[in-house]
């Protein structure tokens, strides 16, 4: 069966008394138009190709390098270390969409958004309420001010 793989992560700065999300506003082309979220994208083939395996047939991380690409692209900045927090699915066009879920604690002030991308927000868990998410996004954010991962 084919399907499609993405991963997306949740930046939290938890400098202050209450965790801040990072999310950002799609423009009003492509999937879930005009809606808000979290950075992240597709696996792509060129994510590991090109790469040097790990053993004779494996590459490895390659879901955290895609992620960490594109986060790059959409944002502007780099990642490191993204932890797993859970996985999903949904179907489109009768074709399992697989979402990998992964998390990092880190904060940015020099935030690029790129052309599928209009705006961004840091904002508290209650806050993200007033925001028109994708749905499980909120769960998600609300899994890791839970600490329920």
């Amino acid at each position: 069966m084919k399907c499609i793989i993405s991963s997306t992560c949740i930046i939290i700065d938890y400098r202050k008394d209450e965790p801040k999300f990072l999310i950002v506003k799609r423009s009003c082309k492509g999937s879930f138009p005009n809606m808000w979220t979290v950075p992240g994208g597709k696996f792509e083939k060129k994510d590991f190709v090109n790469k040097a395996k790990r053993t004779s047939i494996h590459w490895y991380r390659v879901i955290e390098d895609s992620l960490k690409r594109e986060i790059r692209e959409e944002i502007g900045v780099e990642i490191n270390n993204p932890e797993f927090l859970t996985s999903m699915v949904y179907m489109k066009n009768n074709i399992p969409n697989v979402i990998l879920s992964f998390w990092v604690e880190e904060y940015y002030d020099n935030i690029k958004l790129n052309n599928e991308l209009v705006d961004y927000k840091w904002v508290t868990l209650k806050e993200a309420k007033n925001y028109n998410l994708i749905e499980g996004i909120y769960d998600e954010l609300y899994l890791l001010k839970n600490g329920l991962r």
